[in-house]
């Protein structure tokens, strides 16, 4: 791969003073985290650093969570946790981000560095004087793991959020206590950049041109990274140009404008529209752009796609059929097929999308087949909405997004909690937009605790809870037996709760597909002042289609 460089020229300042203009010089303004005695000196630094506040949240984990949540609204975010227990803690964030391709800076504060060298028996350590097993930990769960000094800070800070902004995958800075007031030794500092090898790119482009000038029914297939590398203009452009239709895969849902006339709708393999199937298994070429081939984002791998018909389009290089082209950028490959590609496709059939009508009865006990038509109805442009794992996340998968709209959920992960604080860093991220969180209880259970972040911080989201008393996506997988009690949970008093955290709330509790309706009402008038909560009291086992058509093939696999 050819490289580019540029030159970042570093005035004489501390590490910490350093590492926070970075930050802020990719848009960060908010870092989440919890406090530590090992980062205090990063968060007295940063208390009088004015460009970025830090936000302190209930735990590590939430903490991770948010970041998260934030990095995917406004591109790249920030973590702060103390060494050993904190990071640890944030672990399974941090996994999740490198999972689903979210740049998130993962900074620890450690211990002062003359103790590591001389192998003390510190607390928030093993207590075998190993100061770089957690290291080694995270080296398996970020794109980049780097022990920060006064001497290579210069290098490798912008080092590693440059891998972070490349790869779409967090990275993890280690700075000792001490180092964080130390003098940068200041360098001129070259930073690598991928840059497309043209002879590849070329080849690529004449074989795909070839493809589409022959295919009869091409279609499109717009993927995670599309969004993840803010490339969704790019592929607009691809797809009016030839008028391709355009499905979503469920870890690309949001990827692709929604209300855009040739949106089809979701592929899931047999889990979806079977017209929408038809349609995607049927086509004669496949471009897929960014799409990641996982069990989740396949219908647990029940997608029957030819592969001699698929041009895999993903960051750094692009598959064509059996031939693949390394060392070719997505949105380098995206322009040249945008200007060299001439053909214009006819009219493609217009499918009908889920949830375009309500026919439950109002005063009928609430059940999915009446929410989440409602939530489609609802839905405004440029809204935010999050969905936790589990029954919810397959359920909103299927409402058609307005125009502007961003869609944020953990299906190739998959930690079960993961909504609450996202949904909370979200927030945070974009302050004008309206944000909207689908979560069950045993989801908020795991991480109820951002309520109390949000209210703090004057967020008005609409949280719509799930409130049955189970782990309904979990009883359904179980197909063993249904004889079980280990995934009821205990009932919870959610608005009470929420009332206990203080802050300005509206809290509604339903059980009627009418108290619904006037539920959302009020909270749409409500949430440009307050905090909303719905609390939906809906039947046990009650899950959209997908669950029910995952839980059928599981049935066959056994």
């Amino acid at each position: 791969m050819v490289e580019k460089t540029g030159n970042i020229s570093n005035l004489k300042q501390t590490v910490g003073y350093y590492l926070y203009d970075c930050l802020n010089r990719e848009g960060i303004t908010e870092i989440f985290g919890i406090p530590g005695d090992y980062n205090f000196s990063l968060l007295n630094v940063l208390e009088k650093y004015p460009a970025i506040k830090f936000i302190n949240c209930r735990n590590e984990l939430n903490a991770g969570y948010a970041a998260d949540g934030y990095a995917r609204v406004k591109g790249i975010g920030a973590l702060i946790t103390t060494f050993g227990v904190g990071e640890l803690s944030a672990c399974n964030a941090i996994a999740g981000s490198y999972c689903e391709n979210v740049p998130v800076i993962h900074i620890v504060g450690g211990p002062k560095t003359m103790v590591q060298q001389e192998h003390k028996l510190m607390h928030h350590t093993l207590l075998n004087g190993d100061f770089k097993v957690f290291k080694k930990v995270y080296e398996n769960l970020t794109a980049y793991a780097v022990t920060i000094t006064a001497e290579n800070a210069a290098i490798e800070i912008p080092k590693a959020i440059q891998v972070a902004k490349d790869t779409k995958k967090p990275v993890y800075l280690l700075l000792a206590t001490d180092v964080i007031n130390q003098t940068i030794v200041n360098k001129d500092v070259n930073l690598s950049m991928r840059q497309t090898d043209q002879n590849s790119l070329q080849a690529a482009v004449q074989h795909i041109g070839e493809l589409i000038k022959q295919a009869q029914k091409p279609i499109l297939i717009s993927g995670v990274n599309a969004a993840r590398y803010k490339l969704q203009a790019q592929v607009k452009q691809l797809v009016d140009k030839i008028n391709l239709p355009v499905a979503t895969m469920l870890m690309g849902k949001g990827s692709f404008d929604e209300s855009h006339k040739n949106y089809i709708g979701l592929y899931i393999g047999n889990l979806g529209s079977p017209e929408v199937q038809y349609m995607v298994e049927s086509a004669d070429c496949i471009l897929a752009v960014g799409t990641m081939w996982s069990d989740y984002n396949t219908g647990t791998f029940t997608a029957n796609l030819n592969p001699f018909t698929v041009i895999d389009i993903q960051p750094f290089k692009v598959k064509v059929g059996m031939a693949i082209y390394e060392n070719v950028l997505m949105q380098d490959l995206l322009r040249e097929l945008i200007l060299n590609i001439n053909r214009r496709l006819p009219a493609h059939p217009t499918l009908v999308f889920p949830y375009e009508n309500i026919n439950a009865p109002l005063e009928e006990q609430v059940t999915s087949e009446y929410y989440y038509p409602r939530f489609q109805k609802m839905l405004k442009e440029n809204d935010i909405l999050i969905a936790d794992t589990g029954t919810l996340e397959f359920g909103i998968a299927e409402l058609r997004l307005p125009k502007g709209a961003t869609y944020i959920t953990q299906g190739g992960w998959g930690s079960i909690g993961y909504g609450t604080p996202a949904a909370f860093g979200a927030c945070m991220a974009d302050k004008n937009r309206r944000v909207l969180l689908f979560v069950g209880d045993g989801s908020n259970q795991m991480s109820v605790q951002e309520f109390s972040s949000m209210l703090e911080n004057q967020c008005k989201p609409i949280i719509f809870l799930i409130n049955n008393k189970e782990y309904t996506i979990e009883k359904y997988l179980n197909i063993s037996t249904n004889q079980t009690n280990y995934n009821d949970i205990p009932a919870w008093d959610y608005s009470k709760l929420i009332e206990s955290f203080g802050g300005n709330t509206y809290t509604a509790k339903v059980y009627t597909n009418q108290q619904l309706d006037e539920a959302i009402k009020q909270a749409e008038i409500n949430c440009s002042q307050r905090l909303c909560l719905i609390e939906i009291f809906a039947p046990k086992i009650n899950a959209p289609s997908i669950v029910h058509k995952m839980t059928n093939i599981l049935e066959q696999m056994q």
